[in-house]
């Protein structure tokens, strides 16, 4: 009986999961409570629902998807069990060619690749600014690079804010007064949305 209750600890110990979520001020929880951001918000409704995880907080405002791949190799530090990435808004506002942002999304999944890590990555859809064939090229990007890495993939990070409605009315309410940023009712619906892929990610560390 000792020797079990010596063995117990180590197998919970063994059980937590730890995530890294590589993104952009949408990760980092831009313009809200520390508590109230993406991170912090997911990892209690993980919790919630009884997963042990831990998710490392890997948001840079303003980061593009080239600053993600310049920083992903150090930012999964030994321990890192799976990953989570939410990068393209910041190439969209700076209208960066749709082939470099595949470019970058595909070496973040290499790294990961290479180093046996499951992903989720999480996309978002391109606003209609730069035109049709830029909107186009920058939509096919997420699934795309998802597929060809076998990665988990999330069409858009907004989608729980209004579902499939693409009036902007039905999810202004949730935004900061930015129009880019979710409020922390925002990102509570986002959560509830994501958490259920999360938890997909979190079966493939098993």
């Amino acid at each position: 009986m000792a020797a079990l209750l010596l063995i117990l600890p180590v197998q919970a110990l063994a059980e937590e999961v730890t995530l890294l979520a590589l993104g952009d001020s949408l990760t980092a929880g831009y313009g809200l409570p520390t508590e109230s951001g993406f991170v912090p918000q997911l990892q209690d409704w993980l919790r919630a629902q009884g997963e042990d995880v831990t998710i490392v907080n890997a948001g840079v405002s303003g980061d593009t998807t080239a600053g993600g791949l310049s920083r992903v190799e150090w930012s999964l530090t030994p321990g890192i069990d799976a990953m989570i990435v939410t990068l393209g808004g910041n190439d969209v506002l700076r209208g960066t060619d749709p082939a470099s942002t595949r470019k970058n999304l595909d070496g973040i999944l290499d790294v990961a690749d290479k180093r046996g890590l499951p992903v989720l990555l999480i996309g978002l859809y391109a606003s209609k600014n730069y035109g049709a064939d830029f909107k186009a090229s920058f939509d096919r990007v997420h699934p795309e690079v998802a597929e060809a890495h076998g990665a988990l993939y999330e069409p858009n990070f907004f989608q729980g804010l209004a579902g499939d409605s693409s009036d902007p009315s039905a999810y202004r309410q949730f935004m900061q007064a930015d129009g880019i940023h979710p409020n922390a009712e925002g990102v509570r619906r986002i959560v509830a949305r994501i958490g259920p892929r999360v938890q997909e990610l979190i079966r493939r560390t098993e």
